[in-house]
């Protein structure tokens, strides 16, 4: 089994011991992160992030503040940071593939973070699928994608990627899928999906004190877990 979970964690802009707290009591193997810091110092605030939570920064460059971290029972293969296009006038977005070992088999792991326009917002799921499905094909790899999507169920890049992918939490749901705001959530617009060859065995949010969740950052995580037909 794998355990994926994604978190938008605001810049650490808010209570970063109990963003740590999260964190550890998910136990993710491989943690999927969003709005990680990008300027001043950022290699090693993430590195220090990766390190306080008991894991290790396993790909994710400066562009779209995004990363991929790794817990001590995966085997990181492989890690990149890839600059998605760039369009006049909005962030410059980003992804981060990790390709990871656990048990004899292999995933390529991605963590998005999506566009607030709903163009570029799905010009940049087109994108990212096709930088995924090569890894996964590179290296012999379930493919596994992970973020915050900017979008609730239902829009163009939720058919995209659901077309494409098992949306983990419609597959298995456990509580009411529901990620933000944190402390009065109301929109499902964080998910995992998982490509093929991977079977959902569930998909929720975080048991943890909801005053840690909701002082930890201004999403709140999912997680799933996942395991190989049979598994």
């Amino acid at each position: 089994m794998l355990r994926v979970a994604a978190y938008n964690v605001r810049s650490l802009r808010d209570d970063r011991a109990a963003l740590l707290r999260v964190i550890r009591a998910v136990r993710p193997d491989v943690l999927c992160l969003q709005e990680v810091p990008r300027f001043a110092g950022w290699r090693w605030r993430r590195r220090a992030l990766a390190r306080d939570a008991g894991m290790a920064v396993a790909a994710g460059g400066r562009v779209g503040g995004v990363a991929v971290l790794a817990g001590p029972a995966v085997r990181v293969l492989h890690g990149r940071g890839h600059r998605l296009r760039w369009y006049s006038g909005l962030e410059w977005r980003g992804a981060a593939l990790a390709v990871v070992g656990k048990d004899g088999a292999r995933y390529a792991v991605c963590s998005i973070h999506l566009d607030l326009v709903a163009g570029a917002r799905l010009r940049h799921a087109v994108q990212v699928t096709a930088i995924l499905e090569g890894a996964a094909r590179t290296f012999g790899a379930r493919a596994v994608l992970a973020g915050d999507v900017n979008e609730e169920p239902g829009g163009p890049v939720w058919r995209h990627l659901a077309g494409r992918y098992t949306d983990c939490f419609a597959a298995a749901p456990e509580g009411d899928g529901r990620t933000f705001p944190a402390g009065d959530p109301r929109a499902r617009i964080d998910a995992i999906f998982a490509g093929p060859g991977l079977h959902v065995l569930r998909c929720g949010g975080a048991d943890v004190s909801p005053r840690d969740l909701a002082a930890a950052s201004d999403h709140l995580p999912v997680v799933a877990d996942l395991a190989l037909p049979g598994g």
